[in-house]
Formats: structure tokens, C-alpha cells, sequence
């Protein structure tokens, strides 16, 4: 904090206050800096200096695509500071309800669309091996570690099976787009109307559902099934996309249960490794949202079936 204060003094700022307002799942924190007419946020990554970069150049990178994000004051590459413009405290989870639900949600996905114009040359690649190794997460933290369950050897190779299953429709999709990775109603924030958006910094190039999965089936909140599907396919009419319905909802659900598998390990890793218990609560949503995408289609029952036995 007294590195903090001394680059915002050294920025002329004088009778500051200094109020620490959101606990990231990652090793960022962050603050409010208060003068008499105006607010700052100040972003701390000094434990995570690296991913500056990346949030400097996504910055860039969405308003160039007129997506709006916080507009860069100041910055510390050294120590690992940001001064960013303060969008207020308004994330779209505080305005999300059933009536107001599919308008936001639309809103939501005109963003996507606008991201996925973006100029993703020179960003990395969200490939096979990474997606492999995030599912791997379930069981190394959420099965093993979590819930203290051990699989055989020919548990092991019948799950690897199925996480290749999912893989293979994952990529069965168009790939080569914009995708946030983290695009939730905690991660837009509502400012006279507009959607602003953050926390883009961990952004990859790849496929076509991932984000919209990430906003309709949200690990925070849960609306009815029939209106998440409704948007998913106006999204697909949106993009003027030759597919069928039922083989884009696949699509849909495969990288959702892709992602969501995902987030069972980080929710257990969150309160195991760092000591954040506070994600626990949300892990019976995220589970789920798993069973009802395998429930769904007959390869998944074996899944189903060992997610509910443990």
C-alpha cells in the first residue's frame, strides 16, 4: 500500500482517500481513489506484473472494436500499477431479474458480436492442450482434493475419453474468434445503460460460443432454460450462421460443459490453495449445469453418472 500511495502522490494527487473495493479470484487487487470531485480505480498487480501487458493491449484492442472498458490514466509498469477511470459500483448482476433478464442478456450479446470483430492478430490461442488441461482441474481439485475421491486407473482413461468427446465438438465450431474467457454478469458493469466491460486481460482467440456460454449459463445466477436457449439461437440468427439449431445448441452445451468442468477444480482450488471459501457457495449451480448438459445426450451419461456417485 505505501508504493501505492507514493505513485499516486508522485501524480500530484493530494487529500486522497484510498478504499480497497473488490477481492479478485486472482492475485489483482483493487481500489477506489477518492478526490473531492472525482473517483480513480487503481489496479494493483504488482504480484502479477505480466498480465499488465495483456490488459494494455485487450484495452486497445475493444475500443478500436467501440467496446467500452475503462480508459487507462496512468500507469507503473515497474511496480504494477494502473490508474483507471471508476465505472462506479453497477455490475449487471445487481440489475439481472426475470424481467429484466433477456433485454440485458441481448445487450450482452451485441457486445460479443462487436468483440468478435476484433483484430485478434497476435494473440494467443486458446488450443486443445490448454482446454484439456483446464478440464483437468475437475479432478485433480474438485474430485481429489475437494470431495477426497480417487479414480482408479480405468476411471482415469474412461473420464480422459470423454473429455476428448467434449473436446471434439468444442472444435467442431468456428474457432479463430475474440473471447474474453470471464464474460459474466460480475465482469459488465451498467453506466447510464451502456454495458462496459472488464477483466478482458486473460482474452484468447477461439471458438464461437464461448463467450455467450460464459453470460447465458453464468456459474452466479440461473434464469429459465427456455429463455437461455431463445437467446442462444437469436445470437446464431444475429451472426447469419448456416447451421442447424439443434447442432448449434450442441455446440452450445459441449462449451458449456467444457467451461463449467473447468470451474468445479477453480471453485475447489479457490477455497483449497488460496483460502477464498467464499466461492463454495457456488459450485452447486456450476455442478448442475454439468448433470443437465449430460443428461442431455446419451455419451455424457457415464459422467453423469460418476459426478453423481462422488
Amino acid at each position: 500500500m505505501q508504493k501505492i500511495r507514493a505513485w499516486i502522490e508522485s501524480l500530484a494527487y493530494e487529500n486522497y482517500r484510498l478504499d480497497e473495493i473488490k477481492a479478485d479470484a486472482s492475485f489483482r487487487k483493487y481500489y477506489r481513489l477518492s478526490l473531492e470531485n472525482e473517483t480513480f480505480i487503481v489496479m494493483d498487480s504488482s504480484l502479477d506484473k505480466d498480465s499488465m501487458y495483456p490488459f494494455i493491449d485487450i484495452s486497445v484492442r475493444l475500443l478500436k472494436a467501440n467496446v467500452e472498458v475503462p480508459r487507462i490514466v496512468a500507469q507503473n509498469i515497474k511496480e504494477g500499477f494502473l490508474l483507471l477511470t471508476d465505472l462506479g459500483t453497477q455490475h449487471l448482476a445487481d440489475m439481472l431479474s426475470p424481467m429484466s433478464v433477456q433485454l440485458l442478456y441481448m445487450k450482452g450479446i451485441t457486445e460479443i458480436i462487436k468483440m468478435q470483430n476484433i483484430d485478434t492478430e497476435g494473440m494467443e490461442v486458446y488450443d486443445r492442450d490448454f482446454f484439456l488441461s483446464e478440464m483437468n482441474l475437475m479432478e485433480e481439485w474438485y474430485l481429489r482434493q475437494h470431495k477426497s475421491t480417487f479414480l482408479s486407473e480405468k476411471s482415469l482413461g474412461e473420464l480422459g475419453e470423454i473429455l476428448n468427446l467434449i473436446l471434439d465438438e468444442v472444435f467442431a465450431q468456428p474457432q479463430g474468434l475474440f473471447v474474453h474467457r470471464d464474460f459474466h454478469s460480475r465482469n459488465i458493469m451498467l453506466v447510464k445503460g451502456k454495458l462496459f466491460i472488464i477483466d478482458y486481460q486473460d482474452a484468447k482467440v477461439g471458438p464461437l460460443t464461448y463467450d455467450l456460454v460464459s453470460m447465458l449459463k453464468d456459474v452466479y445466477v440461473e434464469y429459465d432454460e427456455a429463455l437461455i436457449k431463445e437467446m442462444a439461437l437469436e445470437f446464431k440468427a444475429l451472426k447469419q450462421l448456416d447451421v442447424s439449431d439443434e447442432e448449434f445448441l450442441r455446440w452450445f452445451d459441449f462449451m458449456a460443459l467444457q467451461r463449467h468442468l473447468k470451474i468445479l477444480g477453480i471453485f475447489a482450488r479457490l477455497n483449497i490453495r488460496d483460502g477464498k471459501s467464499r466461492y463454495l457457495q457456488n459450485i452447486p449451480l456450476t455442478l448442475k449445469y454439468v448433470l443437465d448438459v449430460c443428461d442431455r445426450y446419451d455419451e455424457l451419461k457415464p459422467l453423469a453418472q460418476l459426478l453423481r456417485e462422488k
